[in-house]
C-alpha cells in the first residue's frame, strides 16, 4: 500500500519538531488534571455515600473520554483549517498542485495527517485511560470503542477544517469559520426539536389534555442525528448503562405512537448506526467540496466558460 506523500512529508516534519512534544505534554497534562479532579469529586461523594468507592471509579472512563474528545474537537480544526490556506500564505500552494497528485488526494493527505496526530495524542493518554479499566473494572473492549469514536470525531473535525481552509485565503479566517460550523452543528440541528417541543407544550396547555394521536411532526427530532452532543451522550449512555437513552425517551410516549423515519431510527441501536453513517457522509461531502474548490483544472475551465 503506497502511503500518501503529503502524510509522509508532514509526519516526518512534525516528528522533527519540538512542537509535537510540547503538544503531547500539554494534552497529557490536561488529561491528568481531569483525572485528579474526577478522583477528588468521587472521593468527596463517597464520604456521603454507602457505596464502595470502586463502584464509582467506573465514571473515570466517560470523564477522561469526554475530556479527550473535547480537546480533539478543538485542536483538529485548527490543524486542518490552516492546511490549504497556510499553503497559500506561504505561496507553496501552486507548487503543490503541480505534482501528480489529484486534488482529492491532497485534501485526504492533509486530513490523514491531522488524524495521525490525533491518534498520537490518544496513544500518549493510554496510561491514564488504563486506570479507569484496571481500577474501575471496565471491559477493555470499551477502549477500542473509544478509539473508534475518537477516530470519527477527528475525521469529522478535520473535514470541517479542510473545507473552511479551501474557502478562505487566510488561516485565521478559516479557523473562525471552522468553529462557526461547529456552532451550526451543535445549535442549528437542535432548533427544529426545540421549536416542536415549544409547539407541543403550547398545544397541550391550549387543549388542556394531551392528544393521543401523534403526527409526523416528531420527525423534527431527526436533525439531532447530526448533533455531536446528542451522539456522544447516546454513546456513553449505552456504554455505562447498556441501554439507549433515545429509546427510553421514545418509549415515554414522545415518539411511541409515531410512524415514519423517527420511529424507525429509535428502535434498537439504529440511532447510533444511522448517526455514524450520516457523520461519515457529511465528512466526505466536505472533502469532495474542498477538492473541487482547489482543483486548478476546474478553475481554468470555469474561467474559459
Amino acid at each position: 500500500m503506497r502511503l500518501n506523500p503529503i502524510v509522509k512529508k508532514d509526519v516526518r516534519v512534525q516528528s522533527r519538531s519540538m512542537k509535537i512534544c510540547f503538544g503531547v505534554f500539554a494534552y497529557v497534562l490536561i488529561l491528568a488534571l481531569a483525572f485528579f479532579l474526577a478522583m477528588f469529586v468521587i472521593e468527596e461523594n463517597n464520604v456521603y455515600s454507602s457505596e464502595n468507592i470502586y463502584s464509582q471509579l467506573v465514571w473515570l472512563y466517560p470523564i477522561l473520554a469526554v475530556t479527550q474528545l473535547i480537546i480533539l474537537g478543538v485542536i483538529v480544526p485548527v490543524r486542518t483549517a490552516s492546511s490549504i490556506s497556510g499553503e497559500k500564505e506561504r505561496q507553496t500552494f501552486d507548487i503543490m498542485m503541480t505534482t501528480g497528485m489529484t486534488p482529492f488526494s491532497v485534501i485526504l493527505g492533509k486530513v490523514m495527517t491531522a488524524i495521525v496526530q490525533s491518534m498520537l495524542f490518544i496513544a500518549a493518554s493510554l496510561p491514564i485511560m488504563a486506570l479507569s479499566f484496571v481500577v474501575g473494572g471496565m471491559s477493555w473492549g470499551y477502549l477500542f470503542w473509544f478509539f473508534a469514536i475518537a477516530l470519527l470525531v477527528s475525521f469529522f473535525s478535520a473535514s470541517i477544517g479542510i473545507f473552511c481552509s479551501s474557502l478562505c485565503k487566510r488561516s485565521v479566517s478559516a479557523v473562525i469559520m471552522s468553529y462557526g460550523f461547529y456552532i451550526l452543528f451543535f445549535l442549528v440541528t437542535a432548533v427544529p426539536a426545540i421549536l416542536y417541543g415549544i409547539y407541543s407544550v403550547n398545544l397541550l396547555y391550549a387543549n388542556g389534555v394531551a392528544s393521543s394521536r401523534y403526527s409526523y411532526g416528531e420527525n423534527a427530532y431527526l436533525p439531532l442525528m447530526l448533533n455531536p452532543a446528542v451522539y456522544l451522550i447516546e454513546f456513553f449512555t449505552e456504554i455505562m448503562t447498556g441501554e439507549s437513552l433515545v429509546n427510553e425517551i421514545a418509549d415515554l410516549g414522545v415518539i411511541a405512537n409515531v410512524r415514519g423515519p423517527i420511529r424507525l431510527v429509535t428502535t434498537g441501536h439504529r440511532w447510533m448506526i444511522v448517526s455514524t453513517v450520516l457523520f461519515l457522509a457529511v465528512s466526505f461531502l466536505f472533502l469532495w467540496i474542498a477538492a473541487r474548490r482547489i482543483d486548478p483544472v476546474r478553475k481554468r475551465v470555469k474561467k474559459r466558460a
